[in-house]
């Protein structure tokens, strides 16, 4: 059984930053990847950030140099920094938790940027 949960969503207005947090607790092993997904109304769920345990990372384009990814393996913890947000970064955030071959998902958090 593996939990995720997340906090750090809310309302910023373009240019603004925001940082999400997750922390993933039960069996969650050491060799896997976290990161995070992000759903826009009326849009497929889309990958935003990822980082393995050895710290390897993937961003989408177009939050290359705005976001940044990093992990406290210790703390099970993942953390995405979002910088010079904008109005099309709205949606809903998941933290995502990749191990042998499973996803677990948070349950999501608001993002939205608007003025």
């Amino acid at each position: 059984q593996v939990q995720l949960v997340e906090s750090g969503g809310g309302l910023v207005q373009p240019g603004g930053s925001l940082r999400l947090s997750c922390v993933a607790s039960g069996s969650i092993g050491r060799a896997n990847s976290m990161g995070w997904y992000r759903q826009a109304p009326g849009s497929q769920r889309e990958l935003v950030s990822i980082m393995t345990s050895g710290g390897i990372t993937n961003y989408a384009d177009s939050v290359k140099g705005r976001f940044t990814i990093s992990r406290d393996n210790a703390k099970n913890t993942v953390l995405l920094q979002m910088n010079s947000l904008k109005p099309e970064d709205t949606a809903v955030y998941y933290c995502v938790l990749l191990r042998l071959g499973r996803n677990y998902w948070g349950q999501g958090t608001q993002v939205t940027v608007s003025s």
